[in-house]
């Protein structure tokens, strides 16, 4: 792995969700972890890693002066925030747009280079073929808006949205010139080949995020076990010459600190 830097994600030291108060107001909804993202940021130091990815709830939750001292005591680089939005329903994009600026202000005041979105919802009737185009707009936007304050956009496929799968994969991509930050895990639980949708877009992909995944009973795990191949991942990550930051991460773990140690020690073995 010394071709890579490695991060990991804030996510697992606590229930993940976001804001209830976006069910009436779009402006103010995040995604967040509800746990120590101080506890977070000193296991993920102790477990090896170099870099760290937050939801855009928890990096707003501090001051940029707040999140240097706490990047800083250890020895942490900030390298993501993420983000999202439905992205499909003209008449609340603005809102959604304002909360990315917001989240991308606050990456870039801090030196991250990357800002990261997931979306594309699924309408209560089942997708429209008309939302594809209408995310790629989205996308577009997202993009001029983190291309403006000096940071690469991603956007990150994943289950319960309209692009899940490999067909969709190539759907969106084709549409939109945004980044895809592959996530490991949701491509394969989505019926994809992550090393394969890796080579096939390995001209978009500057970003990863990595994680395991097991199918009975469906979870995300450490990389050290479950079913995606995770060898052939790092292979075809190092086939298309990737030197970027890989963030490893992990929805839910009983023990953080040890799922992320598992990770890492099978990172240095890869």
């Amino acid at each position: 792995m010394s071709s890579f830097k490695l991060a990991y994600h804030a996510n697992c030291w606590g229930s993940l969700g976001g804001d209830a108060v976006g069910v009436t107001s779009i402006t103010n909804l995040a995604y967040r972890t509800f746990g120590d993202i101080r506890r977070a940021f000193a296991d993920i130091a102790t477990a090896g890693y170099e870099g760290v990815e937050l939801f855009d709830g928890n990096l707003l939750d501090f001051s940029a002066a707040e999140m240097r001292g706490l990047l800083a005591d250890n020895g942490l680089t900030l390298v993501a925030t993420y983000a999202g939005g439905n992205f499909i329903f003209d008449d609340i994009l603005p809102e959604e747009l304002a909360r990315i600026v917001r989240a991308a202000d606050r990456a870039a005041e801090l030196g991250a280079p990357h800002l990261v979105v997931g979306g594309g919802a699924k309408r209560f009737d089942g997708i429209r073929e008309a939302d594809y185009p209408r995310l790629a707009a989205a996308l577009d936007r997202v993009k001029e808006i983190a291309e403006a304050r000096g940071l690469t956009a991603h956007y990150h496929p994943h289950l319960s949205t309209i692009v899940e799968g490999p067909a969709e994969v190539r759907k969106i991509f084709a549409l939109t010139g945004i980044d895809f930050c592959p996530d490991t895990a949701h491509l394969a639980a989505a019926g994809g080949d992550p090393a394969a949708l890796i080579r096939e877009h390995a001209a978009r992909i500057s970003y990863v995020h990595l994680k395991g995944f097991q199918k009975e009973p469906f979870a995300f795990t450490p990389l050290d076990r479950g079913d995606v191949p995770t060898d052939s991942i790092i292979a075809a990550l190092r086939e298309i010459g990737f030197e970027g930051w890989v963030c490893t991460e992990l929805d839910s773990w009983a023990d953080p600190l040890e799922g992320a140690k598992a990770s890492r020690s099978y990172l240095e073995s890869a």
